[in-house]
């Protein structure tokens, strides 16, 4: 709820239910994810949303707000796993298909950590994925960088000669593209996405948001970012 860029983003109304409850909708149709559980802080303002998701049946696990990557691990001793799969609550366009995608990859190449973001290749952002094994974050977090810290995966990602990376690609390139909500803008394009194609087809794609930009012109590049 303290986000600076837009205080409260996580709760606003997207089809008339609080945004987190929409990415968690999808976020469910992945077929190989076990458990989904919701880390927030454990500061009062965050009530608000442990109320919000255990009202949708959600499991709840509350921590550190600035030690994001012990909270993870709070999480993972409340909730144990062999893998993990990380999700930022500001993305309600997250890809069910791309989730079990990346964690296809990471299994089958018993990776420690996979992500769908490869630089040069990039899924659109709000459709970020990353895996890892519980044992890759707990060693990475038995000894974290000050990044590490805040971004939860960042020694992972930036240490190949410690742990093995798997990368899924987009061709063409589609990291320019914004679907995550930080932004006033943001959030009133991705409440178009949804006021658009929800009432039709509740499990609708991002191919399905694709080709509805494609028919509004206004919004392709709408906020001063690409949009498909």
């Amino acid at each position: 709820m303290s986000s600076t860029r837009l205080p409260g983003k996580v709760l606003m109304p997207i089809v008339r239910q609080p945004m987190i409850v929409r990415q968690i909708e999808r976020v469910a149709r992945a077929k190989r994810v076990d458990k989904l559980v919701v880390a927030t802080s454990d500061r009062p303002e965050d009530d608000a949303i442990e109320a919000a998701v255990r009202r949708e049946g959600i499991t709840v696990f509350r921590g550190s707000l600035d030690d994001v990557q012990r909270r993870f691990i709070g999480a993972l001793d409340a909730h144990p796993a062999e893998h993990v799969v990380r999700l930022t609550a500001d993305c309600p366009l997250a890809d069910p298909d791309l989730i079990d995608a990346t964690l296809t990859l990471c299994l089958s190449k018993g990776a420690d950590y996979a992500s769908n973001t490869p630089e040069g290749h990039a899924h659109p952002k709000g459709t970020d994925v990353e895996v890892m094994t519980a044992a890759a974050l707990r060693s990475a977090a038995a000894d974290p960088t000050p990044e590490a810290r805040e971004h939860v995966t960042w020694d992972l990602r930036r240490r190949p000669d410690r742990w093995k990376c798997a990368w899924l690609p987009c061709f063409p390139d589609q990291g320019a593209v914004r679907w995550t909500v930080d932004r006033p803008d943001d959030y009133a394009f991705v409440a178009s996405v949804y006021d658009a194609l929800y009432p039709k087809n509740r499990a609708f794609t991002s191919d399905d948001v694709r080709a509805f930009v494609r028919g509004r012109p206004d919004l392709a590049d709408y906020g001063g970012d690409r949009r498909a």
